[in-house]
């Protein structure tokens, strides 16, 4: 990436000075960065909103998921330089007239398809067979169910002027319609990642894509192998993990909304759901250990298990020693700073089990609650805590996909949690020096931004 940018700080930054420069912690998950004087003069442009040119420091603020893009709505690319590929099973509800329509193998036929697969072969090889054509140096994979609106894609075009971005997505809305479906999706549309800008990795707050809308740099998908076509879920999932891996930078912009048409019924929607979750099984056979439902330091889960169990005192007092043990280990961040992000961690972690529960393991805690009282304590309140009556539904539905998806894959990997000691020698351990950049500490937080550790 070359010229100068301007960039917006991630919601979750905070920053202190010190008398070397500053330390600087945010992202996803929490990083924390001790920068020398001229790492501290570049970081102030940074917040202040004045431009600045590509440093190591940048790149690695970006990469972690601190800072974001603020972009002119002019760049390389305009949308003549985008090829659409509509991948199709019957006749799309939407598709721009100069779209390259795939037909998956439909009866009848789709009149009027660019190309027809000989038989239904699935999403991942209807786009693949519709990015075999593509000319052009970008390439927009939209679903058929996806209306697009006008002007859709001047906020995206132009993070693609750094070379290393592959994909960028919209943020994706359920479209208001009649019926209960629409109003639940309206505010836990699976598709929607959110209003906040990301980077988009694994483990992190925004940790995939939907294929619903990608824009895509069509040497990029092309390098990596396309869509994986021997997945009917996750397709989408697998692909950003790939390039990920590959180096790539992948980015949600939710400044571009589209909306996409909601299941028509409720049989159609817990066959989607039931989807959704079998694609746990496949993607865990291809990336080992990124699917772990729950990321946290073992000081959460004590404190949130001695609390079912019904000592709250205990679970606060092993949340607030965990908490001020912290303290010591960042020795650059004002000892209430660390208490309080520490703190704030396990307070949330509660939210973090209790959507593991229901999502994951609720065959295990249902059986074991047919002894245990403390089973039956964990499994009544992670019901308790759903905000939502059909969120119940959505949570257990998606549990069944992927317990179906495990025993196709003969696997126990997405429902393993990852949980941790607090941090000791990771905290302290310098990760590598750059200009402007002195050290850097990783405070991984889980899924869903429950913990710190």
């Amino acid at each position: 990436m070359t010229g100068e940018r301007r960039y917006a700080l991630d919601g979750s930054v905070q920053s202190w000075p010190n008398d070397d420069g500053c330390v600087v912690i945010g992202g996803s998950p929490l990083t924390l960065f001790r920068l020398t004087s001229a790492g501290a003069r570049t970081f102030g442009d940074l917040a202040d909103g004045r431009a600045v040119g590509n440093s190591p420091l940048v790149d690695r603020l970006l990469d972690a998921g601190a800072i974001h893009p603020l972009l002119d709505a002019t760049g390389t690319y305009s949308p003549a330089d985008v090829t659409i590929v509509v991948p199709t099973l019957g006749p799309p509800a939407h598709a721009p007239t100069s779209a390259v329509i795939v037909d998956d193998g439909s009866l009848p036929p789709v009149e009027g398809a660019t190309i027809r697969l000989d038989r239904n072969r699935g999403p991942a090889a209807a786009r693949n067979a519709g990015l075999a054509t593509v000319t052009t140096p970008l390439v927009a994979f939209v679903d058929a169910d996806v209306a697009l609106p006008d002007g859709w894609l001047d906020p995206l075009l132009p993070h693609f002027d750094d070379p290393k971005v592959a994909v960028v997505a919209p943020r994706i809305v359920t479209a208001g319609r009649p019926g209960a479906i629409s109003a639940y999706e309206r505010t836990h549309g699976p598709l929607d990642m959110g209003p906040e800008a990301a980077r988009v990795r694994a483990g992190t707050r925004v940790s995939y894509l939907p294929a619903a809308v990608l824009v895509c740099r069509t040497e990029a998908i092309r390098a990596v192998g396309g869509f994986d076509e021997a997945m009917r879920y996750g397709e989408d999932v697998d692909l950003v993990w790939r390039l990920d891996d590959a180096g790539r930078r992948c980015r949600y912009d939710p400044s571009s909304v589209i909306e996409h048409e909601p299941r028509p019924d409720w049989r159609s929607w817990v066959a989607q759901r039931v989807g959704y979750g079998s694609s746990a099984g496949p993607l865990a056979i291809r990336h080992p250990g990124k699917l772990a439902p729950l990321r946290m330091s073992g000081w959460s889960v004590a404190t949130w298990m001695l609390t079912v169990l019904g000592r709250p005192v205990a679970g606060a007092a092993v949340g607030v020693g965990s908490a001020a043990a912290l303290i010591p280990k960042l020795p650059d961040v004002p000892p209430r700073a660390a208490f309080r992000l520490a703190a704030s961690g396990n307070a949330r972690a509660g939210e973090a089990i209790a959507h593991a529960v229901r999502r994951t393991w609720f065959p295990i805690v249902a059986v074991m609650a047919l002894r245990s009282r403390l089973a039956r304590r964990v499994l009544f309140a992670s019901v308790v805590a759903v905000r939502h009556p059909i969120a119940l539904a959505d949570d257990v539905t998606y549990c069944i996909g992927v317990w179906k998806g495990m025993v196709t894959e003969r696997t126990l990997d997405p429902i393993v949690p990852e949980i941790t000691s607090w941090p000791g020698r990771r905290a302290t351990r310098a990760v590598r020096r750059e200009p402007g950049r002195r050290r850097a500490l990783r405070l991984v937080r889980p899924s869903r931004d429950a913990d710190v550790r």
